[in-house]
């Protein structure tokens, strides 16, 4: 019964890849992720009120990170050498970029525990891309509230601060956003593609994506080279708004790099997807579904 079971994923899963063009196959992907998440999305609207409270309760709770930023600040004049507007600033860009991946894909984390009862056996044998069906299941659309409170965050630093801005620092904040939600989503597909292989390994993926939010939203200059050296060239968190911000506030890098590199997020989140691609491909093709 189990070589049965086994057969049948690995069949699965080469069909879901399916043959085509690459882009035939993102747009299946892309298309059955928009019908699933409707079909949350309408489950969600038939409770509005709970919907409105839950998405307030999210808005809040992740309010409270920034909350302890204030408190720091009501006993000093800056951390690190930063303002608290330039650390508003950080912690906007970041945590506006973290929500949108959250917002898409932050479901990978449940994988570990469909490879351990068996559930992801269900997706294999669906005519549907398995990693659209993963990231879109049970989408909450609640997580728009660490998004409105990012992104209210941010507004008060672009108000507070007195920045030079040149057409490449007005471009520099929305590609911020933009690729370091693509970054961050990277992380979350590759830290899903591990639970393959390690089934209980959702805290490790949460280490870099909740703690890599958390540690993008203050300054590089208040921790050590090594780490920021490790986030920068390892797990290139830094070009999520580190490498940008430093050129959008006009700060000289504790490594110092030089500036161009603040052109290099679209270049990074691109390379960041392939390689998560890569991984998700491999730990799909070595699923052998559960059982003895």
């Amino acid at each position: 019964m189990a070589e049965t079971r086994t057969a049948g994923a690995g069949t699965a899963g080469t069909r879901a890849d399916g043959p085509g063009t690459a882009g035939a196959r993102l747009g299946e992907a892309l298309r059955a992720y928009g019908l699933i998440v409707a079909m949350w999305i309408r489950s969600t609207m038939a409770y509005r009120a709970s919907f409105a409270m839950t998405a307030f309760g999210n808005f809040v709770a992740t309010g409270f990170d920034f909350v302890t930023v204030l408190l720091m600040f009501s006993h000093v004049d800056a951390l690190g050498g930063w303002s608290l507007p330039e650390i508003a600033f950080l912690y906007g860009t970041t945590s506006t970029a973290f929500g949108l991946a959250d917002l898409v894909l932050g479901s990978m984390d449940r994988l570990g525990r469909r490879v351990r009862d068996g559930t992801l056996d269900t997706l294999l044998v669906r005519p549907v891309p398995v990693l659209a069906q993963v990231a879109a299941d049970r989408f909450a659309l609640r997580r728009l509230g660490r998004v409105t409170q990012g992104l209210l965050v941010l507004g008060y630093a672009l108000l507070t601060l007195d920045i030079d801005w040149t057409a490449g620092r007005v471009a520099a904040v929305p590609m911020m956003l933009l690729c370091g939600g693509a970054i961050f989503g990277s992380v979350f597909v590759a830290g899903a593609a591990f639970q393959f292989f390690a089934l209980d390994a959702a805290e490790v993926q949460s280490a870099f994506t909740y703690g890599g939010n958390t540690l993008l939203q203050y300054p590089p200059s208040i921790f050590a080279k090594d780490l920021v050296r490790g986030v920068t060239f390892v797990v290139p968190l830094a070009f999520v708004n580190w490498v940008p911000s430093l050129y959008v506030l006009d700060r000289e890098s504790p490594l110092g790099l030089p500036d161009w590199l603040a052109l290099l997020p679209p270049l990074v989140a691109a390379l960041c997807m392939g390689l998560a691609g890569l991984a998700w491909r491999t730990g799909l093709r070595a699923y052998r579904s559960t059982g003895n």
